[in-house]
């Protein structure tokens, strides 16, 4: 069986934690890692023996401060690691996840705070995710929604993409929408469906799944498309 280091269970739960606000079930584990509930009741055994996360059977997971710290620092590199390949190595936006998945739990504190000043801390990931500084301190971000909760009508801004599909980034690139890109929401089908958006000149029919991948704002007032 495929193993999973700690720092990607630490790293999934944190940040599910962070998105719903609650403890995290096993099930959702197994799904998100594809491993057997089994494999996952294991290793949340293992981390709550560390003090790195808290579980109780048939009441979830959610980390304590020891797992959260190893969390963010994790988090920390992903992320400054797909902004270095992007913008020093050229690498395409939708393979530099993959590659940061590889280099995250390889590198030192010490090289990660040297490529931080490089790029000149930098507060957000190619795909719009904040990025923590050195004490674990996320910056601000503006007030954001999925595109599937969006208004018809309406102007918005890619502000972030999910980066857990390689497939979903690669049709955005494929149509011309980037981080930054300013849409028309013309339709958003019922059931979470799809949608229909335009940008630019360009209308564009997106399935569900690419829809819930993108979170949006509304766009700037009198900024030129």
């Amino acid at each position: 069986m495929k193993t999973i280091s700690k720092e990607n269970y630490l790293k999934i739960i944190f940040s599910r934690e962070e998105e719903t606000g609650k403890p995290i079930t096993t099930t959702y584990l197994a799904d998100k890692l594809n491993v057997s509930k089994a494999a996952i009741t294991d290793m949340a055994r293992r981390l709550a023996a560390e003090e790195l996360i808290a579980y109780e059977r048939y009441h979830g997971i959610r980390t304590l401060p020891k797992g959260k710290k190893l969390a963010v620092e994790v988090i920390r590199k992903h992320r400054l690691w797909e902004l270095f390949l992007l913008e020093v190595l050229n690498m395409n936006w939708s393979e530099v996840h993959d590659e940061a998945e590889l280099l995250e739990h390889t590198t030192s504190d010490k090289l990660m705070n040297r490529i931080d000043k490089f790029l000149g801390h930098p507060k957000f990931d190619p795909h719009g995710d904040p990025i923590p500084n050195r004490n674990g301190k996320f910056p601000k971000t503006a007030k954001r929604m999925s595109l599937l909760e969006s208004a018809e009508g309406k102007k918005y801004k890619i502000v972030r993409v999910n980066d857990a599909s390689k497939d979903v980034i690669d049709f955005l690139s494929k149509i011309g929408i980037e981080l930054g890109s300013e849409i028309t929401v013309k339709k958003i089908l019922p059931k979470n469906e799809g949608a229909l958006i335009k940008n630019g000149r360009r209308l564009h029919s997106i399935s569900g799944n690419i829809a819930a991948a993108l979170f949006i704002a509304p766009a700037e007032k009198g900024r030129k498309r």
